[in-house]
């Protein structure tokens, strides 16, 4: 039983023909590599996401809002801070009945306690019908800051 599945084997080549047979590169590089690409990507996504969803250093909540006369609306936040020691700003907004924002206004919010109550008016453009904090910082532009 010549020829048979059991004694198929790589064929032998004339020696000297074909040249030396190279040994097989080593592919452990490679799995250096990739658990260094790896652990970069991972590490990337792990400081994104503590930068995206860790929590804000300054904050704010409505607690109130009300119609005012004259296309304005009035606004009670709570503002809550990390280090009570540094003034903040506050962006909060009037919108209308389409949720287009129709008037904004920066809010000083000065150092002193962790917590703190505030309350603004913001002129609108037209008939407001609800207001919000957009946002809060403690970044206060340079004409909002007193001298």
């Amino acid at each position: 039983m010549a020829g048979g599945p059991a004694e198929t084997a790589a064929p032998v080549l004339p020696e000297g023909r074909y040249g030396t047979r190279r040994a097989a590169p080593s592919r452990r590089w490679r799995r250096w590599l990739f658990l260094a690409v790896a652990l970069l990507v991972s590490g990337v996504i792990a400081w994104v996401a503590y930068v995206n969803l860790g929590a804000a250093p300054i904050d704010a909540e409505r607690v109130a809002f009300s119609a005012k006369p004259g296309n304005a609306m009035e606004i009670t936040i709570n503002v809550t801070r990390d280090d009570n020691s540094k003034p903040g700003v506050c962006i909060v907004r009037a919108r209308d009945k389409t949720g287009a924002e129709s008037g904004r206004k920066e809010l000083l919010i000065p150092a002193g306690a962790k917590y703190s109550r505030m309350s603004t008016t913001i002129k609108s453009i037209g008939e407001p019908v609800t207001a919000d904090v957009y946002g809060c910082s403690y970044d206060i532009p340079r004409y909002l800051s007193t001298p």
